[in-house]
């Protein structure tokens, strides 16, 4: 490097500039650790004071000519460099967006949704109680003591700790709502919610969903219970439904019925969903049993009443039209988003 080397020909170099290659040469040729300012800057020490002011302030004025140079050529190249991006990149706004796929509430909560929905527009209010259960509440309360053969109908999941048990029906929040009445009447409670028994079959799940009803008031009869039941039921299925009573036996009930609708499958005609007969069963009901009452604080004598239990499964399966529950709980969507539209129910 030679004395007689000007600014004005180290900054055209910078601007001639085609790469970031090339840049980077020139700020190491002139401001990097071993670059020409740097050293000249170094060799100030030997020099008279005022021939080093004089270098000095030039050296100055030629480092930060060189820098600013360099900035600017690096912020050029980055907006050339953006600019080719943008150009191979470019968006083709004809091709049609992609819509964000949108979640569906799975069939048998927008069915339990549907259930609440009717029960509650018929006076009824929400009730809750734990899903392991106490053997007393799920059992001996509701008229089964330990050595009572009705247990036998039920085959439960037990728990490791004695005495609890995951509940067989929602029938013990029965108890729980009588108790926390303290004898006030009216009682009208539905308690929907998980049960579990070990059954697996097109029309039994190990795990299902089950709405259980209860009425206590004065002058309850077996007339408030079928018409409360053929009000819901029509309500949920539409008015063409058929419907029947049969005479059943449950320990928590005296009398005792069960309620059928015609099989939407074969639509009454006979299948194997309901076993040739053109019925399927939807729920099992009656007058509560004495004990009951008395177990949930109520003197018989005084007061009576009505419940019910069904499964939100069995509803499901008339309402969309099914031939084997267990494809529910199998969290194929491909299957699952055919009861999108609700079979023709508007059911959120």
């Amino acid at each position: 490097m030679t004395e007689s080397t000007s600014l004005a020909s180290v900054l055209e170099d910078i601007a001639r500039a085609d790469s970031e290659t090339a840049l980077q040469d020139l700020r190491l040729k002139w401001v990097g650790k071993k670059g020409w300012i740097t050293q000249q800057m170094k060799e100030l020490g030997a020099l008279s004071p005022e021939d080093r002011r004089v270098r000095g302030a030039e050296l100055n004025e030629w480092r930060q000519a060189v820098l600013e140079a360099l900035a600017e050529k690096e912020a050029v190249m980055r907006d050339e460099a953006e600019r080719r991006t943008l150009a191979s990149e470019s968006l083709d706004l004809t091709l049609p967006g992609r819509r964000p796929a949108v979640g569906l509430l799975h069939p048998l909560t927008r069915m339990r949704r549907r259930i609440e929905d009717v029960l509650v527009r018929l006076g009824f209010s929400l009730a809750y109680g734990p899903q392991i259960e106490s053997e007393w509440y799920n059992f001996e309360a509701l008229n089964m003591p330990v050595d009572h053969p009705a247990r036998d109908m039920q085959d439960s999941f037990f728990v490791d700790v004695p005495g609890l048990v995951l509940r067989t029906h929602t029938s013990p929040v029965q108890i729980r709502a009588m108790q926390q009445h303290h004898g006030r009447l009216p009682v009208k409670v539905i308690a929907p919610g998980m049960t579990y028994r070990r059954d697996d079959d097109a029309t039994h799940v190990p795990m299902f969903q089950q709405v259980e009803g209860l009425v206590v008031d004065t002058h309850i009869s077996l007339a408030d219970l079928t018409g409360t039941l053929t009000a819901m039921v029509r309500e949920l299925l539409g008015p063409e439904v058929g419907t029947r009573f049969r005479p059943s036996y449950f320990p928590f009930t005296e009398p005792s019925v069960e309620m059928d609708v015609t099989c939407a499958v074969c639509q009454g005609s006979g299948c194997r969903v309901c076993k040739d007969t053109g019925w399927v069963e939807i729920l099992g009901s009656g007058i509560v049993h004495p004990v009951v009452l008395k177990n949930g604080g109520y003197d018989p004598e005084r007061v009576s009443g009505f419940a019910f239990g069904m499964g939100i499964e069995r509803v499901a399966m008339r309402i969309f039209g099914l031939d084997d529950l267990r494809l529910l709980y199998q969290n194929d969507l491909r299957y699952l988003e055919r009861f999108q539209s609700g079979g023709g129910l508007d059911i959120q």
